[in-house]
């Protein structure tokens, strides 16, 4: 990852991470729900694990099963986590990855407090990036991933990892954001775009074509078709990956990037950057140009 772009992604979800979103926020929960997760999901787990940062809900396509060991790369708060340690059960490990040190503790922080008082026994979080995975050969059932791969500046040593950490047979599903189309030059070469979940993305094609290159089979990268402008639920913040709509207040040239509250520094940009990204998104619809999908493949 650029050392650019890997700052300004630290930075971006290092705000976020200290900011109070949660599930206990209308806008959070409508996007949780708009991208596939169930009212009872999310009641089940920490409402400080969701900050409205998802693309889908890969726990659900997962086929998790008791005694797995499944990671989640690019973990956040955990929520993804704490979905699949109900499914493996007390035999079985939910890991989560992040590279962001305030991520890493909110998300280790709602492990202890649990829900309704019950602490998460199953799981741990670790520091580190997805293209680096402090894991061991041939070590895990299943790797799930929420709309974090898009950010990553190498994918090509993301899924050689994935392959590495699997074992035979071991399985991939994954949500992320991939494009149905290139990207406006403006918006492709934009950092705040990037952050953003918009400019990292690359084609449906290539990323089927990454994970059969990695070793992978029966691989599909299926387009969701679920709106991108959910992200405009979220009340007095911009929306994350896409221009609001009709129905939505309008967002001021001040607000912040990919769902951070306004309250919350966007990416470490300056507010020169934040306005020319929300005049951008104002003119694109990224529905046109980009998809949430759903990634499943076999090693």
């Amino acid at each position: 990852m650029s050392e650019k772009i890997e700052q300004a992604v630290r930075s971006k979800y290092s705000s976020v991470a200290l900011s109070d979103l949660s599930t206990n926020h209308d806008g959070v929960r409508a996007v949780a729900e708009a991208f596939g997760y169930t009212p009872a999901e999310l009641a089940s787990i920490p409402a400080e694990a969701n900050m409205g940062l998802s693309c889908g809900n890969p726990t659900a396509m997962a086929n998790l099963r008791e005694g797995e060991t499944v990671v989640d790369l690019g973990s956040g708060g955990g929520l993804d986590v704490f979905l699949a340690a109900a499914k493996v059960g007390p035999t079985g490990r939910a890991i989560g990855i992040d590279m962001t040190p305030e991520m890493v503790e909110r998300a280790r922080r709602n492990a202890e407090h649990g829900n309704n008082g019950e602490p998460f026994t199953n799981v741990e979080f670790h520091l580190a990036t997805i293209d680096r995975l402090p894991l061991a050969d041939n070590s895990v059932d299943c790797v799930i991933s929420n709309c974090v791969i898009n950010l990553a500046s190498d994918k090509t040593a993301v899924f050689r990892e994935i392959a590495r950490v699997l074992k035979p047979g071991g399985r991939v599903a994954v949500s992320d954001i991939a494009l149905k189309q290139e990207l406006p030059t403006e918006l492709a070469n934009d950092i705040a775009a990037y952050t953003g979940c918009i400019a990292g993305a690359i084609p449906i094609a290539d990323y089927k074509r990454g994970l059969l290159e990695a070793g992978f089979s029966n691989v599909e990268v299926v387009d969701s078709a679920a709106d991108l402008n959910a992200y405009a639920k979220l009340e007095n913040q911009s929306d994350c990956c896409a221009p609001p709509v009709k129905s939505a207040p309008t967002v001021a040239a001040t607000d912040v990037g990919c769902c951070a509250p306004a309250s919350v520094a966007s990416c470490g940009s300056t507010s020169e950057t934040t306005e020319g990204l929300s005049q951008l998104l104002g003119r694109y619809n990224v529905n046109d140009y980009a998809a949430s999908v759903k990634v499943y493949a076999v090693k």
